[in-house]
């Protein structure tokens, strides 16, 4: 698929959501968000429009959203850590921070200098996630900002990067596959230390001479219904609740295309096709309709 091709693809999708926009935030983060980790190490602009993240030896760092949401578009630019980053994981994610959480994270594992970030999806539905799926990005996402969103509606749940939809989680709670449908989620971001994990296995520990590390954050958008004790109201299908109208319950043909490459030529590892760690017998989701 060439560039032309897909900045077709990306505009017809962009213009789709864009006319059924009814954003709640302000994009000021210091309304829309507050510190839940180290204030120290927690940077905003004056005009509340960019906040940065920093990693040392002391302390990682982050933030989270006044208001919980149920279903809904969430938008962030993203500028991550150039350089020797192994070992750091940058995180931007909803949760319901309940024992039983659901939670739909966006994870950036940090990599030894010359070598690509990996992206790590996760699904936790009622306490239980093993649903990793990693992808190789096809921009270096160290040099610029680029969108990261999430959008989550009765229908389908949609990991994007740039608009390009690298992942779905379907709701197929009809079929006993569990599905974030009750819990209202916050959105949060953080950056933390995880060399136990993150770079080859653990094996590739931080750098803490590159230290301090700072990822960066601006232009967020949360446009989404804003929690007020009652699940009723926000999952009714009115024209505010654009997310929810039937036209959403799955991929466009443009987004289906661009799923499809991703899938093809970025992925590097699918919870789905891992045979071995779940004994031959993959999670039942695994099996159903992806769109």
């Amino acid at each position: 698929m060439n560039n032309l091709s897909i900045f077709v693809l990306l505009i017809s999708i962009f213009l789709i959501q864009d006319c059924w926009a009814s954003i709640v935030s302000t994009g000021d983060f210091n309304k829309d968000f507050f510190v839940t980790w180290s204030p120290s190490h927690v940077n905003t602009s004056i005009h509340g429009h960019s906040r940065s993240l920093v990693l040392d030896k002391d302390s990682g760092s982050g933030f989270a959203s006044n208001d919980m949401f149920l279903y809904g578009q969430f938008d962030m630019k993203i500028k991550l850590v150039p350089g020797n980053s192994a070992g750091t994981v940058v995180a931007f994610y909803l949760t319901s921070n309940q024992p039983n959480r659901d939670e739909l994270d966006f994870e950036f594992l940090g990599n030894v200098e010359g070598q690509p970030y990996t992206l790590q999806t996760n699904v936790y539905a009622n306490g239980f996630d093993e649903r990793e799926q990693r992808i190789k990005l096809w921009f270096d996402p160290t040099q610029d900002f680029h969108t990261y969103s999430i959008l989550w509606n009765l229908y389908q749940i949609v990991f994007m990067v740039d608009w390009v939809p690298i992942r779905t989680y379907r709701n197929h709670a009809d079929k006993g596959v569990a599905y974030p449908r009750w819990q209202p989620m916050s959105v949060q971001a953080s950056f933390w230390n995880g060399e136990s994990w993150a770079t080859n296995g653990g094996k590739d520990k931080i750098d803490w001479t590159k230290a301090p590390f700072v990822a960066s954050f601006k232009d967020h958008k949360i446009d989404a219904c804003v929690w007020k004790g009652s699940e009723g109201s926000c999952s009714d299908p009115k024209p505010t609740n654009w997310w929810n109208n039937k036209r959403f319950n799955s991929l466009t043909w443009a987004q289906r295309r661009l799923f499809k490459w991703v899938n093809k030529y970025h992925v590097t590892y699918d919870y789905c096709q891992d045979y071995h760690r779940f004994n031959n017998t993959l999670p039942k989701e695994c099996l159903l309709p992806k769109y």
